[in-house]
């Protein structure tokens, strides 16, 4: 891949997460993450493989998932409020959706079982920032509303997450899908302290 290439990928990597980390309105927030997916797919799929196009295909089809979600509860919560602003989620319904589209971008158990698979076709920088960079969007989201979301829910993930991660990673002899396990069981922690104290 060319400098100047690679060079972009990256500006627009930080272009989407910042685009993200600035809004108040559902629909930048959804896009500064659209652009983030968008800008780390060519990244993934720089070592030519089927690996590493059947991971970048499985990322791609994870996260757009997603974002489908965060759209339709961003959508469902606009109809019944009236406004698109990020701080104003007061339904149980658009909170549940957006919690579990949260949670599939961040790869929190139940939804944890793309991250494995997605790293292991993987270079490790291309690893490293997936497991990183690519969770500080989502996470700032999920910590913006953390006092509108279902926090029952979010605790029972977080729980899930934290022991999936440790049981998952207990016989890997694989490095990237032990930084995988290691990643959800982190999140899950974190979930669950955001849960308790936002």
């Amino acid at each position: 891949m060319s400098p100047y290439a690679l060079s972009m990928l990256m500006s627009s990597l930080a272009m989407g997460t910042i685009i993200t980390l600035s809004s108040t309105h559902w629909f930048l927030a959804w896009m500064g993450l659209e652009i983030n997916t968008l800008a780390i797919i060519p990244l993934m799929t720089k070592m030519h493989h089927p690996r590493a196009t059947e991971s970048a295909t499985k990322y791609f089809l994870t996260q757009a998932t997603a974002s489908a979600l965060l759209l339709f509860s961003a959508a469902m919560n606009a109809w019944m409020t009236g406004e698109w602003t990020i701080m104003n989620m007061n339904s149980y319904t658009p909170t549940t959706i957006l919690t579990v589209a949260l949670a599939i971008k961040l790869g929190i158990a139940p939804f944890h079982l793309w991250l494995p698979d997605v790293l292991q076709g993987l270079d490790m920088m291309t690893c490293l920032i997936l497991s990183t960079w690519q969770k500080l969007a989502p996470m700032a989201l999920l910590i913006l509303t953390s006092h509108q979301l279902n926090t029952n829910l979010l605790t029972l993930m977080a729980l899930a997450s934290a022991i999936m991660g440790g049981w998952g990673a207990l016989n890997q002899t694989q490095m990237r899908k032990i930084m995988a396990y290691s990643s959800i069981a982190h999140l899950g922690w974190m979930a669950l302290v955001i849960s308790f104290a936002p």
